[in-house]
C-alpha cells in the first residue's frame, strides 16, 4: 500500500521544507510513504529546497497557471507513481502533517473513497477571516441541501483520494478544483467523509484563490452552478420549471375568476399575459431539463470510456 503525500506549492521555500519533514513516514496499514511536491512557476527556491528537504518526487507547471491545473497535475503524477491513496495538503504548514493519519483512516478501512478535513467541526480554524469562514459554511450547506448529502467543508484542500477515486473523478481544471470535486464525487455515487483537524490561518498569510471576495464569491458561484447543472440537471432546471408553470396557473386561475365576473377580457389582460409568459419560459426551462439529462446520460458512457481507458493507463 503506497501513500503519495502531494504538496502544492507557489513560492513556499519559507515554509515548505517545515512541511515536508513533519509528515510521518511510518504509518500503521501503509507499506511506503513519499512525498510529491508539484510546483506551480515559482520564482524563489522552492523547487530546491524541497528536494533538499527530502521530497520524493518534485514537478513544475513552469509557469503560474493556478490551482485546478497544479491538483490535475497532482493527480495524474500520483498514479503515475502508484499511489494507492493520495493526501493533498497545502505546504505552507497551516495543517499539521501529523493529521494524515486521520485523514487516509476511512479509506484504509474501507469506509470513504474520499476524506476531507473539516474546518467547521469540534476544532475551530484559528484565526480563519470571518468573511471566509461564513462564506464556505453557508455555501456547503446550500449545496448539500441541493444535493441531498451533509456536506461538511466544501473547500477546503487538504484531502485524502483512493486510487479508483483518483481515477474515476473528472478534474476539469479552472479557478479552482475543491467545490467541483464534491459535487462530482456525489454524482458519481462515491463514499465521502470529514474530519475536523486542527487549521492554523497565519497572520499575513495570502490566499492563492481568494484574491477579492467578490472575485471569490463570483468564480466560486459559476463553478458550483455549472458542477450542480451538470450532475443533477433534472432538479437544477425541474425546480424552476415547476415553480414557473405553477406561477403561471396561478395568473390564469386568476384571470378566469374576474373573467367570469364581468366577461371582459380587457381588464384583466395583464393577468393573462403574464400567465402566457411565465407558461412559455416553464416550458422552455422543462425542455432544457430533458435536453440536459440526456446529455448527462452521454457524458456518463464518455467518462465510463475515460475510466476504462484510465484503468487500463495506471494499471500497477
Amino acid at each position: 500500500m503506497r501513500l503519495i503525500v502531494n504538496l502544492p506549492a507557489f513560492n513556499e521555500e519559507e515554509k515548505i521544507a517545515e512541511t515536508i519533514k513533519r509528515i510521518p513516514r511510518q504509518i500503521p496499514g501503509i507499506d511506503e510513504v513519499l512525498v510529491q511536491v508539484i510546483d506551480d512557476g515559482s520564482k524563489d527556491k522552492t523547487i530546491e529546497v524541497a528536494k533538499a528537504a527530502g521530497a520524493d518526487f518534485v514537478y513544475t507547471n513552469g509557469l503560474n497557471r493556478g490551482i485546478g491545473i497544479t491538483f490535475k497535475h497532482a493527480v495524474e503524477s500520483a498514479l503515475d507513481n502508484g499511489a494507492d491513496i493520495m493526501c493533498n495538503m497545502d505546504a505552507d504548514g497551516q495543517f499539521n502533517p501529523q493529521d494524515i493519519v486521520k485523514i487516509i483512516d476511512p479509506i484504509l478501512k474501507k469506509e470513504a473513497d474520499m476524506v476531507s478535513a473539516t474546518r467547521f467541526g469540534n476544532k475551530k480554524a484559528k484565526d480563519m477571516p470571518k468573511a471566509k469562514y461564513y462564506l464556505n459554511l453557508i455555501a456547503a450547506k446550500i449545496i448539500g441541501s441541493f444535493m441531498n448529502y451533509a456536506i461538511d467543508d466544501l473547500t477546503c484542500g487538504f484531502r485524502a483520494y483512493s486510487r479508483e477515486t483518483m481515477i474515476r473523478l473528472n478534474i476539469t481544471p479552472g479557478f479552482t478544483y475543491t467545490q467541483e470535486t464534491i459535487i462530482d464525487a456525489i454524482g458519481k455515487h462515491l463514499k465521502l467523509k470529514w474530519i475536523a483537524v486542527e487549521v492554523t490561518y497565519f497572520a499575513g498569510r495570502k490566499s492563492r484563490v481568494v484574491k477579492s471576495i467578490f472575485n471569490y464569491i463570483s468564480n466560486s458561484g459559476k463553478i458550483i452552478l455549472e458542477a450542480v447543472r451538470d450532475v443533477r440537471p433534472m432538479k437544477f432546471f425541474g425546480w424552476p420549471a415547476f415553480i414557473l408553470l405553477l406561477t403561471s396557473l396561478g395568473f390564469f386561475i386568476h384571470f378566469l375568476v374576474l373573467y367570469f365576473g364581468d366577461f371582459k377580457i380587457t381588464p384583466h389582460r395583464n393577468s393573462l399575459f403574464a400567465g402566457i409568459t411565465l407558461l412559455i419560459v416553464g416550458i422552455q426551462f422543462l425542455i432544457f431539463a430533458f435536453i440536459a439529462d440526456m446529455i448527462k446520460s452521454a457524458r456518463k458512457l464518455i467518462e465510463d470510456q475515460a475510466h476504462t481507458l484510465k484503468k487500463w493507463r495506471y494499471k500497477k
